[in-house]
């Protein structure tokens, strides 16, 4: 994110996605345009609003004690438990006044460089449908409840919405240097599947963890995955898992620490020296890590979700 600015300082336009870079190949859907965004917001049923009020209802029992005291503020702030799926307008026109972010409703998953582009421009995707009753424990493609719900909160904290900022704008780099997986792990890390550490203990801020009740308890209180401090270059070189609980959660000290490892972090240089691979797998602990927690790793030596092993 270092010399940014110098790179592409008008982030008003969307980026193409240059000649070799590698991305997932996305069909566009043919009511949208270039930017994915959908017309209007679904026009949820009375069903859907009460997979919405149950699922809340569900986090909420296993979260305190356990989510970040900023997601936890951001909730009351935006009140998201009112009832029902939220509007985005009124979410939007709430979370603007609190930090310049809004919410935009996107019909599935987007390419990367669409992705980056909302981010740089404060602009939230979210998916525009929620999932069926009978997937209620687990969908594979992120709806509206993981989006608003698990990621929305954070983005009332200043600080943690400037990171958000900064890292659209940091994949205009990524691309450039075709190096998008390992800016995705710096992602899947921090923003998905992210803890802090609070005077009260660990807490978590990542979506992916705040959004599903096994990660909640399995990512603070197992004794399966590594809990290791973030060092944001190690981060960029290391595997994730993205169908199944984590082997290793990565922790911050603060949002700002969190802001500075990143944003002043020279990713020239860094890109320079990456691989095209990853160098570790999620699993790994290396004689560099600063550790909280190396764990037994029971869980996935046990064959993981596939298998049916407990995440005690």
């Amino acid at each position: 994110m270092s010399g940014l600015s110098e790179l592409d300082a008008d982030f008003t336009r969307l980026p193409a996605l240059p000649a070799g870079v590698f991305t997932a190949p996305l069909q566009r859907p043919a009511h949208v345009g270039e930017d994915w965004l959908e017309p209007r917001q679904t026009d949820y049923a009375a069903d859907d609003h009460r997979v919405w009020d149950d699922l809340f209802a569900r986090q909420m029992h296993v979260l305190p004690g356990r989510a970040a005291t900023a997601f936890l503020k951001g909730l009351e702030r935006l009140d998201l438990g009112r009832g029902g799926i939220p509007d985005f307008a009124r979410l939007s026109a709430e979370l603007g006044a609190l930090t310049g972010w809004s919410v935009v409703p996107v019909p599935m998953l987007i390419p990367d460089h669409v992705f980056f582009w909302h981010l740089a421009n404060r602009r939230f995707p979210a998916g525009n449908f929620i999932r069926p009753r009978e997937r209620f424990d687990y969908i594979e493609e992120p709806d509206v409840f993981h989006d608003v719900f698990g990621h929305v909160p954070m983005l009332t904290d200043p600080v943690f919405a400037d990171y958000m900022q900064e890292y659209g704008r940091a994949g205009w780099k990524a691309m450039r240097y075709n190096r998008l997986k390992a800016l995705g792990a710096l992602y899947w890390y921090t923003v998905e599947f992210g803890l802090i550490r609070e005077a009260a203990g660990l807490r978590a801020y990542g979506a992916g963890i705040l959004s599903g009740p096994a990660e909640a308890v399995f990512a603070l209180e197992a004794q399966s995955p590594n809990r290791i401090m973030l060092h944001v270059d190690r981060v960029m070189r290391t595997d994730y898992a993205i169908d199944d609980l984590q082997p290793t959660y990565f922790v911050i000290e603060s949002f700002a620490d969190l802001y500075r490892q990143t944003v002043e972090r020279d990713f020239d240089r860094l890109y320079r020296g990456l691989g095209a691979g990853f160098t570790y797998a999620g699993s790994a602990v290396i004689d560099v890590d600063d550790v909280l927690h190396r764990g037994t790793l029971e869980y996935h030596l046990r064959g993981g979700r596939r298998s049916g092993a407990s995440a005690d």
